[in-house]
């Protein structure tokens, strides 16, 4: 277990040293802290320096997370906690990386006979399992946001008719609408109301949905803003066209559930019929990963180590094969 201990304490200790040079490094961004809680980005500060600070500072998690979500590095993880839109800060969510890595590491240590090899695999398998939930909430999101931009560009050319400026009929939307279309509108009317301009608001928009639908709205916005037209009449043609496309991908989808099924199959059911193996006969099957005669290089590298990982690249091969296979563009 002394590997793990080690293993885990380096990655606390780094994690606490970076914390503690990001709070030192932070300074007194009252402003900008108040409105990257808007539009997480930097360029509101010029355009709305009028906004007074907020009385209180901040605590100690809030500047963390900025000062983390100002660097380089971290600047994606953030995007992508955006795009997703779960309510972590990303210092929470590194903790969280380094809990699931250490606690995956050490389930796999104990259940596989103190292995150290297939403890670190646990490791880096525990360390991605977060991203993994966070790109597969993203994923379901901007999949409902795409299902419901046929009702919003609708509503929107509804209330264009009606007299109402684009603003106003976004403020329309983000009332009327569910989320996820709902929260995404509301976010580009107060973006506007701190100083953005309407351009800005939806690029951002745009990156925390990057769909080639509302893509295709954002540009015909912008065009018609820089040389005029009529917006409703535009909205509706491309309302038709995305209903086309959502109605495309749902057959689409439909066709191809039994190949994706496959795909999972072929992926889990080898995983799952070597532990159900393994709980009948342990000894058995340990054999695959114990550090024992034949071997491929004498004394380091067993056949066995050499057989689970032509396993899994054929395992993961095959998925990868059925999910391009049945991945249709439209």
């Amino acid at each position: 277990m002394t590997p793990l201990i080690v293993i885990g304490g380096i990655a606390a200790f780094l994690l606490i040293f970076g914390a503690g040079i990001a709070i030192v490094a932070t300074g007194n961004r009252e402003v900008e802290e108040r409105l990257e809680q808007y539009v997480g980005t930097t360029a509101a500060i010029e355009a709305a320096e009028e906004i007074e600070a907020a009385p209180a500072r901040p605590d100690v998690a809030d500047r963390l997370d900025r000062a983390l979500s100002g660097q380089g590095f971290f600047g994606p993880i953030r995007e992508r906690i955006s795009k997703a839109d779960v309510k972590l800060r990303v210092s929470e969510y590194l903790i969280l990386v380094v809990v699931s890595g250490v606690a995956v590491a050490a389930a796999t240590y104990f259940l596989f006979d103190n292995n150290i090899i297939l403890a670190l695999v646990g490791l880096f398998i525990g360390l991605r399992l977060p991203r993994w939930f966070i790109g597969m909430a993203a994923t379901r999101r901007m999949r409902a946001f795409d299902n419901q931009l046929s009702d919003t560009l609708n509503l929107w050319v509804n209330a264009l008719r009606s007299g109402y400026s684009v603003l106003q009929a976004m403020e329309t939307i983000a009332t009327e609408l569910p989320p996820p279309v709902s929260k995404e509108f509301e976010r580009v009317v107060q973006e506007v109301r701190l100083g953005l301009s309407l351009g800005q608001a939806l690029a951002n928009m745009y990156r925390r949905v990057p769909s080639e639908d509302l893509d295709l709205i954002i540009t015909a916005v912008n065009i018609q803003r820089e040389v005029g037209g009529n917006l409703a009449e535009i909205l509706d043609t491309i309302s038709y066209t995305i209903r086309e496309r959502v109605r495309i991908k749902g057959e689409i989808r439909t066709l191809t559930a039994q190949g994706r099924i496959s795909g999972w199959i072929v992926g889990l059911l080898p995983v799952g019929l070597g532990l159900i193996l393994y709980l009948i006969n342990p000894g058995y099957v340990s054999e695959l990963w114990v550090n024992e005669e034949p071997y491929i290089i004498p004394g380091v590298f067993p056949c066995g180590w050499l057989v689970i990982g032509i396993s899994a690249f054929t395992i993961g091969m095959g998925a990868l094969a059925i999910r391009k296979i049945v991945d249709i563009e439209v």
